[in-house]
């Protein structure tokens, strides 16, 4: 079989950076080098493009930028060379890509800018296309669909940018305390806060803002996260339904990396009737949101047994150890069989032919 060249993309501009690092890690750990040439390509926090030949752990150690193989590199939007451009020596090099794999998190990576440019250069890439990925990631309107869907939402509030903070405070007084604060378009928790008070919410809406200038105000669900791993696109399969179980105010941002007091179940502890609806559920949102490739869809169930839509990750967690591998292992998907549909999925969608 004629290997294919696929280039994975990690770092970013964004402050999910590291977290990229040792998701593009693990991917790099895994993929099958019988099957596919690897090309790296590393963005720093400055938003600097390189192509990069080093080891995988200065990529965890995030020591990669310093390596002497790097060079300014970047991906065409031009559809007539399809690939990476390298500047070196004063030449321009073009090394042609069959498949994107954009192991990018949060913004700039997983909001629809990468994807945008990948569509414009017309070379398959892994994950949900620009639409999809800029709707997933804008928390008001992926509720705002979502609850078109049938699905419950929270009760919730947006502030934009330049709206006076009193507002928040009046729609606070309307849906009731405790609130989360919520940068609209952030992952990994960063800038969520839990708010008992007026006092509090004021400084929530001040951290979120932080991180974006539009903030959702949300109410607080009574009961537990549950998640679904979804890999496909007109026929996904869907992984194991797992559970958070945590001894602290949410899931943040420490929580989900360190598990010091938090525990993920797998599979969740709730009867299969109850998995079968989460799934179902799961799917619903999926393609409710144009997603494709993957996602990870999170939801709330309540101690009455109502399922409410949390949100949807395009491109979650990929370390050995994240959620998303994990749910699908449980139902017998290895790691690098996830990767190998997952550049299967983006190629098939691109009308290139693939054999085993």
């Amino acid at each position: 079989m004629e290997k294919k060249t696929i280039a994975v993309l990690f770092g970013g501009c964004s402050n999910e950076y590291e977290i990229s690092l040792s998701s593009a890690a693990a991917v790099l750990d895994h993929l099958d080098r019988d099957r596919y040439d690897i090309v790296m390509v590393g963005i720093t926090r400055d938003g600097v493009w390189l192509k990069y030949s080093g080891s995988v752990d200065d990529i965890r150690r995030d020591a990669w930028h310093e390596h002497p193989s790097c060079s300014p590199a970047f991906i065409s939007p031009s559809r007539e060379m399809r690939g990476l451009v390298e500047v070196t020596d004063n030449k321009f090099l073009l090394t042609k890509i069959d498949v994107v794999f954009p192991v990018l998190h949060g913004k700039n990576g997983e909001d629809g800018t990468i994807q945008g440019l990948l569509e414009l250069s017309g070379i398959p890439f892994v994950g949900c296309d620009t639409l999809s990925s800029a709707i997933c990631m804008d928390k008001e309107i992926a509720h705002t669909l979502v609850r078109a869907a049938g699905v419950a939402t929270p009760e919730s509030f947006t502030l934009t940018n330049g709206e006076k903070i009193e507002k928040a405070v009046a729609a606070a007084g309307r849906i009731g305390y405790p609130l989360y604060i919520k940068p609209a378009r952030s992952g990994s928790s960063f800038g969520i806060t839990k708010a008992y008070n007026e006092r509090e919410l004021i400084n929530g809406v001040k951290l979120a803002r932080m991180h974006d200038d539009k903030v959702v105000i949300e109410q607080s669900i009574d009961g537990f996260e549950v998640g679904c791993a979804v890999l496909g696109n007109a026929e996904p399969v869907i992984g194991e339904v797992d559970e958070i179980e945590i001894a602290s105010e949410f899931f943040d941002t420490k929580e989900k990396y360190s598990l010091e007091t938090a525990a993920i179940h797998l599979p969740a502890r709730i009867a299969a009737g109850t998995a079968a609806k989460v799934k179902e559920t799961a799917l619903l949102v999926y393609k409710t949101l144009g997603c494709k490739g993957l996602a990870r869809v999170d939801m709330f169930l309540t101690r009455d047994g109502q399922l409410v839509f949390n949100e949807v990750n395009t491109m979650p967690g990929f370390t050995s150890k994240s959620r998303y591998p994990n749910m699908l292992r449980s139902i017998q998907l290895s790691y690098q069989e996830i990767l190998d549909r997952l550049i299967q999925l983006a190629a098939k969608e691109n009308e290139i032919t693939w054999s085993r």
